[in-house]
Order: C-alpha cells, then structure tokens, then sequence
C-alpha cells in the first residue's frame, strides 16, 4: 500500500535542520506554507472533492501558498509534497491534516513526517471537534431532506445518527462525541456518533437501537471529509436523509484557515495543537 513513509520514532524530537536560504541567500519572503494532508481514498471522488476544498481555501486567502499531500493511497504523498517545498527553498510549512479527530495519523504518522522533513514545519490540530464542523453538518443534513421538527410529537420520533470512520484511538470517540453533543444542541434532537468501522456503534446498529426507542424519524449525518467507501455503506444504512460528506462547503474552508492560524501563532513543534475551538 502506498502510504506515508514510516520514520523513525528515535527522529521525533531532534533538533531541525536550518531551512535552506534561497539562490541569492535570503529565505523566501511571505506566510508558511500550508499543506493541507488528506487521509487519501481508493474513490476517485474523494481527490476532486480535496481539490475542490482547497480552491475554497486560496479563494478565502490568494496570498497563501497551499499544497496537499496524503498519508497513503493518492499522490503526492505528504513525504513528496515536503521534499518539494525543500527543493523550492521554502523555510516554512503548516500541516493541517484534514481529519476530524484525534488519532494514529494526527498523533503518529504526521508528525513523524514532519520532523524528518527538511523544511521547518508546524502540525496544526485536526480540523475536529469545532462548531464551524456543525455548521457545515447541519447544511449538509439540510440539503439532504432534514427540517427540524416542528412539534414535540416529532421532537420525541426524531434522531440524527453522527457517522464517523472510527478509530482505535480512545480520544477519537472523544472528539466524535463532542461534535455529536454540538449537533444535537444545534438540532434539538438526540445525535449519536457510530462508526464504519474499528469502534462500536455501527451505523446500522445505532439506526436500530434509535429505532427500537421510538425514534422513527432518523436521519444519518455523513462526518466525512470527502466521499468513499466508509461514507458510502453509512449513507447506506440511513431510513431516512442521508447526507453527502462534508467536502468543500465554506465552513470546512474557513476551519483549515483557523487550525493554519492557531499553529502559525504558536511555537514552533512538529506535534500538533490539539486546540478545539
């Protein structure tokens, strides 16, 4: 599988190289890098709708460089992108991963990159929990058929299942968890997090559990950066709406230029800010 290089954990923690001065022996002016890491999917989807989120991106900010790079499966790899910028001279570089929780490749594999990178970098948090994430939930679920109940009757039948990848990691559920009390205080309905897979619930597991309460009217919300297989079998699962991954909506645009700015105002470190608003 093509996938991030895996470095040496002894390498987290050493000092950073100087980054390379330019041709005339000046680092190039101008804001960090941002380079945007996506996780990378078999869905050919999944690309055109990354790219599509970080033309949002340069739309809200044109004086800002930004690149993309994945952990596995879809080129360039994170690795390429950081050796790129290195051969340009960049000093600078922010990675946002575009992933919505705590987990092995926030924790890991990015920062693992990063401090083998030459080009000086920050790792900023991942994009979730944050309400700018339930703004753009919520219009997903809007688009898709959800409208809020009108009547305490319809309150009590009502319920929004939160699907999400799932991830061995604890803090994963914790994050997922949060961004599911955050919809729900959006909605007024009961939000549950399931997963596609690693963590219990699954998507259709919680469906029936809401079902078996009475909770009739269920709507799943897609918590998914870009389309594939996970977004696909959940959406499967769903009686009622289903909603489209969250993709390029201005709230996810605007979310990669905050996590870029936390990280960009804090000390430099290769580890990410695990900041949640």
């Amino acid at each position: 599988m093509n996938r991030i290089s895996s470095q040496s954990a002894a390498r987290i923690g050493l000092v950073r190289p100087a980054p390379r001065p330019g041709t005339d022996g000046r680092r190039r002016p101008g804001p960090p890098a941002l380079v945007a890491v996506a996780h990378g999917s078999r869905d050919p989807r999944a690309l055109s709708t990354v790219h599509a989120l970080l033309d949002r991106v340069r739309a809200l900010r044109p004086e800002l460089p930004v690149h993309l790079g994945h952990i596995e499966l879809n080129e360039p790899l994170l690795t390429d992108t950081l050796a790129r910028l290195d051969a340009t001279d960049t000093a600078d570089a922010v990675l946002v991963p575009l992933l919505l929780s705590r987990g092995y490749h926030v924790k890991r594999d990015i920062p693992e990159t990063a401090a083998a990178a030459r080009v000086r970098t920050r790792v900023a948090a991942p994009l979730g929990p944050h309400p700018l994430l339930v703004d753009a939930l919520h219009a997903r679920l809007t688009e898709a058929g959800w409208r809020a109940p009108t009547s305490d009757a319809e309150r009590r039948t009502s319920a929004v299942v939160l699907a999400a990848a799932g991830s061995r990691d604890p803090e994963a559920a914790v994050d997922t968890g949060r961004t599911a009390r955050l919809l729900s205080a959006r909605l007024g309905v009961p939000v549950v997090p399931a997963y596609a897979t690693t963590s219990a619930p699954t998507v259709p597991l919680a469906v029936e559990a809401l079902t078996a309460r009475g909770r009739h009217r269920v709507a799943v919300a897609s918590y998914f950066t870009a389309p594939g297989r996970f977004a696909t079998e959940s959406a499967a699962a769903a009686p009622g709406p289903a909603a489209a991954p969250l993709g390029p909506h201005e709230a996810m645009a605007r979310l990669v230029l905050h996590r870029y700015d936390q990280a960009t105002a804090a000390p430099a470190r290769t580890t990410p800010h695990l900041a949640s608003a």
